[in-house]
């Protein structure tokens, strides 16, 4: 068995990163994942990032496991293909802007007519209601509008985006999970469902009690740079090697043995020191402490006494350094895959690990239309009918 999902069938029209990054996700652990782009333009994806001999990087690895299909699904007879595949499916996602697959005549209702089973997943950037449900959605605003940027940066600099896709990487994550559930839903009752995530909800999700805390106190979260509100030391610190360094001290226990550490038990003694939140109201005094401390010291010092003492710390590495890190290699977290176009290519391992079913990279990202021969043939298309698709330009 190659992974737990092994039978299931995704079609997978979406485009760009959170809609295609939950079917990748769900391709790694088994599913049967097919890629629709459209016969000329294809998903963008292909052409973001980098790219070698003109082959882009990006795009082997968030279509690694996928058939690659092309289909026009705008034209009507485009839409008969597509049903047609929908027909042998159990999960469809999309992320067109909302309103454009009910126009194409492929809406959930029209979808469970001929498949009841059918799992309609769907992103979009605000929701399918409300005043902005008609807007097109893109990850950064999302991560402007969710308080993501707000709380991040330099307490006297501008708000920071980050320079990924966070808020699409949250969202497919959630999506995942909610067409897992439909899934799970469908043993009981036989039916589909439509499975919907706005993209500025999840990161919402993540910015901790700041809802809870501003209905009950009126506090907005500001921006600390590396520092919490809730806790310190918490910062990167500068060896004398130049080695950036990352210290947590979420924990009492911790804060002391840290404290300790560099010299300063006096601040241990503070009756401050005992809250996580009085501790970061002293956030300077405590940086000074540590940072002075560890600018006196290599990196690999530092590291060995930080660990003699059982305090966290971490080096801030940089993709090189991943690749380069014992910890990645021993745990597998960069897999190499052979690729027709490019040689051995390598990219993320599978986000998690199952003992009894792991499921596996396949293969990576596949020309346009590579698959349609298979795929078409497999949904009962005949030869002729192929001929006349393409001649018409429907894939």
């Amino acid at each position: 068995m190659n992974g737990p999902l092994e039978g299931v069938t995704v079609i997978d029209t979406a485009t760009l990163f959170a809609g295609p990054l939950a079917a990748t996700l769900l391709g790694d652990l088994g599913a049967d994942v097919v890629k629709v782009e459209h016969p000329v333009l294809g998903d963008p994806a292909r052409h973001h990032g980098e790219s070698k001999d003109g082959v882009g990087l990006w795009w082997k690895m968030l279509s690694r496991n996928k058939k690659a299909v092309t289909l026009n699904l705008g034209r009507p007879d485009g839409r008969d293909v597509f049903l047609r595949l929908v027909a042998g499916a159990d999960v469809v996602i999309e992320n067109f802007r909302p309103g454009t697959f009910e126009r194409w005549g492929v809406s959930y209702a029209e979808l469970a007519e001929r498949n009841p089973g059918i799992v309609l997943a769907r992103v979009s950037g605000f929701g399918r209601v409300g005043p902005l449900a008609s807007r097109a959605g893109y990850g950064t605003l999302a991560e402007a509008m969710c308080g993501f940027a707000a709380i991040t940066g330099e307490a006297d600099g501008p708000p920071t985006l980050p320079p990924f896709g966070l808020a699409d990487g949250v969202a497919a994550l959630s999506l995942g999970i909610g067409i897992l559930s439909a899934l799970r839903a469908r043993e009981h009752t036989g039916r589909g469902q439509e499975v919907d995530v706005a993209l500025i909800e999840p990161l919402l999700t993540l910015l901790g009690p700041q809802p809870t805390v501003y209905d009950q106190l009126g506090v907005v979260q500001r921006r600390l740079g590396n520092r919490t509100e809730s806790t310190a030391p918490r910062n990167t610190y500068r060896s004398r090697d130049g080695v950036w360094l990352a210290v947590s001290a979420s924990s009492l226990p911790v804060a002391e043995r840290l404290l300790r550490l560099v010299g300063r038990p006096d601040l241990v003694e503070q009756p401050w020191f005992r809250s996580g939140f009085e501790r970061a109201v002293h956030g300077d005094e405590l940086d000074a402490a540590v940072g002075g401390w560890i600018a006196e010291r290599d990196a690999d010092t530092v590291i060995a006494e930080f660990e003699r003492v059982d305090a966290a710390i971490g080096p801030v590495l940089d993709i090189a350094g991943i690749m380069a890190h014992p910890q990645y290699a021993a745990l597998g977290s960069i897999a190499t895959v052979d690729d027709p176009e490019l040689g051995p290519i390598k990219m993320q391992n599978l986000v998690v690990r199952l003992s009894d079913t792991p499921g596996s990279i396949r293969w990576s990202g596949r020309p346009k239309g590579a698959d349609n021969a298979e795929v078409f043939t497999a949904a009962g298309l005949t030869q002729e009918e192929l001929g006349e698709l393409a001649a018409g330009g429907v894939i």
